[in-house]
């Protein structure tokens, strides 16, 4: 989907996703000191105003406009501030080695566009600093619930560890379950979650 689909997906009152974090980007990220971050694909910033409560300098990038607008609303609401920049992922290029913290949730196009974006979130983050992606994992499909189901728009953990290991320490790399409530009862989704510390 192009910018102008999700500026129509998100152009509702309401919110697409939930107003908390990610589960696995709270359970990750809780512990650190807050730094500068840059969240990738930030949509309404759930993850990008989380992290600003928490004493981070957030800069949240996405496409939609309309997402961004939604983010900003987000974190003037709960007594915060995000800096927003809207821009394609598939052409950023971050400044080199200032963020303390590049975060990836759910970012899904073909794996040569994401291979991209994970070089350039490494590249953007300091010696010491923290790389983390969640996204559907490519068993999802088959073996979990929702999510894409486009081949070849998924990943597996140890794809985008590969990417990452000459740039930074491996700390996790698995598939994990994240619950899912829907109308029909509960399920499970896979996830693909990868953290690392750049070198």
């Amino acid at each position: 989907m192009d910018a102008a689909g999700w500026d129509e997906r998100y152009r509702g009152s309401g919110l697409v996703w939930a107003a908390e974090p990610n589960r696995f980007v709270e359970q990750e990220l809780a512990g650190l000191p807050a730094g500068r971050a840059v969240d990738l694909a930030a949509g309404e910033g759930r993850n990008a105003v989380w992290l600003a409560e928490r004493g981070w300098e957030v800069d949240a990038v996405d496409f939609s406009a309309v997402a961004l607008a939604k983010a900003e609303r987000m974190a003037a609401e709960r007594g915060t501030r995000v800096r927003t920049v809207r821009s394609d992922l598939t052409a950023w290029s971050g400044p080199e080695a200032v963020y303390d913290l590049a975060l990836i949730a759910y970012l899904h196009l073909p794996w040569p566009l994401v291979a991209r974006v994970l070089r350039q979130a490494a590249s953007a983050v300091r010696a010491g600093g923290t790389l983390l992606l969640v996204g559907h994992d490519a068993s999802n499909p088959a073996h979990g619930h929702g999510g894409p189901q486009d081949p070849d728009v998924l990943y597996t953990a140890e794809q985008v560890a590969a990417e990452w290991k000459p740039y930074a320490r491996i700390l996790r790399a698995e598939a994990v379950i994240r619950p899912v409530e829907s109308a029909d009862g509960r399920h499970a989704a896979i996830d693909a979650l990868v953290r690392a510390e750049r070198l």
